[in-house]
């Protein structure tokens, strides 16, 4: 990863999803994962990972703070379900922007919800940034976790932003949108 040039279009990448939750962007870095790890991670935010490829790169790199997931600022969850999002830190009502982001791995993201797989999670994506309503496919995302996100993110202001990866796509749902699984 060029610590330059890909950070740079990681981060427009992020900003663009998360001004428009529930659409797919594409990320040049394969695992896409890593590419919004090693983009949002710095010596002043913690992580907690599973990872030992991306946490050896940022502790070489002296930007590894580790800690526990429900302390981290950046939760990777490598397998959606790692641990329980409702215990991830949701911020405070004077400080929501205090609460985690989860960064997800899936297998794969469409925005064609009509024709996915019925063993893909659909959710339902309103709010801020969504015209109406938009849908998102996920395969590799089990409807248990989609429910425990939507239950993060059902106490907004506070609640946590989640982005969710495959090999070269991402996809953000910040804490502001309203999720619904179909």
């Amino acid at each position: 990863m060029d610590p330059v040039h890909d950070t740079r279009a990681c981060f427009r990448a992020l900003v663009d999803a998360t001004s428009r939750p529930g659409t797919i962007q594409s990320v040049a870095v394969d695992p896409a994962d890593h590419a919004v790890i090693a983009t949002l991670v710095d010596h002043e935010v913690s992580l907690a990972t599973t990872d030992d490829a991306i946490a050896g790169a940022l502790a070489s790199e002296g930007r590894l703070t580790e800690t526990a997931p429900e302390a981290a600022d950046i939760v990777h969850a490598t397998v959606p379900t790692d641990g329980d999002v409702r215990e991830y830190d949701r911020g405070t009502l004077e400080e929501p922007s205090d609460g985690a982001t989860v960064v997800y791995r899936v297998d794969s993201l469409s925005e064609d919800a009509e024709t996915a797989p019925e063993h893909w999670t659909v959710l339902r994506v309103s709010g801020p940034g969504v015209p109406g309503e938009r849908t998102v496919a996920i395969e590799g995302f089990p409807t248990e976790e989609a429910q425990a996100l939507a239950d993060a993110q059902s106490t907004y202001p506070r609640g946590v932003d989640a982005i969710l990866t495959t090999r070269d796509r991402i996809v953000a749902l910040p804490r502001s949108v309203t999720l619904e699984v179909a």
